[in-house]
């Protein structure tokens, strides 16, 4: 018991920060979600495949970027300060690389509009929407540079400060342009893309701002007067064997439930609107093993940086179960209250019938998400990533869409058509993954202890 307490002493003043900050940017999209729901069904279906298709296309290029948290931090733990500020240079080169990449996707979505099959209307909608939002990728991927580079130096209050910043900023702009106001016209979904990119371009040029005043980047180099580093290809290497791994990990994970909204979006805007719903408050949820897998691997990563691996053991499995711990008590606290926070989005009786069932399933989705979520984490601080990536293919893609679609669309059980077909599929998936993950997570563990052992 004194280990946990040593291991959650060292893991929530790191977790506490991305928690909140994590918080605000899930609050970006849910003041989206409740804005356009009060405004259309229409603009809320648009919504959720733009928001599916703009998901799927960040978080995997994110994933990449991300690298930048565990390279970074095991030359922090090294005490190799200048090559950990370097790290976050050849981060942004490759976060301004990736950007073509993604906007090419996000302008030309035609094979997720053709997927889900929706009305002219609606689709018209999405393509606007992502017109809107795509300007702001750029920046979405810059200040995942500069996100993982300060959780990599435990330093999170920094990034937790811009992002409660951009909500604030956020709010208010996203009502004007969705409904019209001071002169506006009424934009409907396409004033949320506007409002977003606006946010995250503000966020990115605090942050270089900060980069450039505050005295505490100075010791890993990012004050001198060079500006940004050349790329260097032998670190953007190193970078890319890693990232491109997570990217695909996070990718699969995250088009797991991407593709769920497009798919769902073959059985009608009321359908698919449910679903954001219920998307939105399990995201909402998954915030806080976010938190605790960022904490927990940044301190593993440090920890191997310092030589210690037994240390980095007992933090990647005291943050484990401590996620699961938490996520078992929420989740089960939202499926008691799930009538009254339902209510809270809106007042549509269809919509709410239609998000109802699926939260029958978050409790167990929920707890194996926030399993394999930290599993996985701390995997990439060993700089572990292929093999986490072939279980989330199995599990996500093969259990959870391939079973989703088939229980959807099938009718061979009833009771699971539609959109509870691809929930319970995807809490299979997860339930999988979890096991998957944290199997590999031992095994790790104990080929690194073996070594250790036989070093001495």
């Amino acid at each position: 018991m004194s280990g946990l307490r040593n291991s959650l002493s060292r893991i929530l003043p790191l977790a506490w920060p991305v928690f909140i900050g994590q918080v605000a940017v899930l609050a970006l999209s849910t003041v989206d979600t409740v804005l356009v729901a009060r405004y259309s069904a229409n603009d809320l279906a648009a919504l959720a495949i733009g928001a599916a298709v703009y998901t799927t296309v960040f978080v995997g290029l994110m994933g990449v970027v991300l690298a930048v948290m565990p390279l970074a931090g095991q030359h922090f733990g090294a005490g190799r300060l200048r090559e950990a500020g370097d790290e976050l240079h050849q981060a942004v080169w490759a976060a301004l690389g990736l950007s073509v990449i993604g906007l090419a996707i996000m302008l030309m979505p035609d094979p997720f509009l053709w997927i889900a099959q929706t009305t002219p209307e609606v689709e018209a909608k999405v393509r606007l929407y992502l017109q809107a939002l795509s300007p702001g990728l750029p920046a979405a991927l810059l200040f995942t540079a500069y996100r993982g580079f300060n959780t990599a130096v435990s330093r999170p209050k920094m990034v937790m400060a811009l992002q409660l910043g951009g909500l604030v900023l956020k709010v208010p702009l996203t009502a004007a342009l969705i409904h019209g106001s001071a002169g506006l016209p009424a934009l409907g979904v396409a004033g949320c893309g506007i409002a977003t990119s606006i946010v995250l371009w503000a966020q990115v040029l605090v942050a270089v701002w900060l980069l450039r005043r505050d005295e505490f980047y100075a010791q890993f180099g990012l004050l001198d007067d060079q500006g940004l580093h050349r790329p260097r290809w032998a670190a953007l290497k190193e970078l890319m064997k890693l990232g491109v791994p997570m990217g695909g990990s996070i990718l699969i994970e995250v088009s797991g439930f991407t593709f769920m909204a497009i798919f769902i979006a073959r059985l009608g805007a009321t359908a698919v609107a449910g679903h954001q719903l219920a998307m939105n408050l399990i995201s909402l949820m998954f915030m806080l093993p976010l938190a605790l897998a960022n904490a927990s691997s940044t301190l593993v990563a440090q920890r191997l940086g310092a030589r210690d691996p037994l240390d980095a053991h007992r933090l990647g499995w005291h943050g484990l179960f401590t996620a699961m711990a938490l996520s078992a008590f929420n989740g089960g606290l939202l499926f008691l209250l799930r009538e009254q926070v339902l209510g809270l989005y809106t007042g549509n009786a269809l919509v709410i019938a239609a998000a109802m069932p699926l939260l029958v399933w978050v409790w167990i989705f929920h707890v194996a998400d926030a399993a394999q979520t930290v599993a996985a984490f701390v995997l990439r601080s060993h700089r572990i990533a292929t093999a986490p990536m072939v279980v989330y293919a199995l599990a996500i893609w093969g259990v959870g869409i391939g079973g989703g679609y088939w229980l959807a669309f099938s009718n061979t059980l009833p009771r699971l058509s539609g959109a509870q077909g691809f929930w319970s599929a995807a809490t299979a998936g997860l339930v999988l993954a979890a096991a998957g993950m944290t199997a590999v997570l031992a095994w790790v563990h104990r080929t690194e202890a073996r070594e250790a052992a036989s070093a001495v």
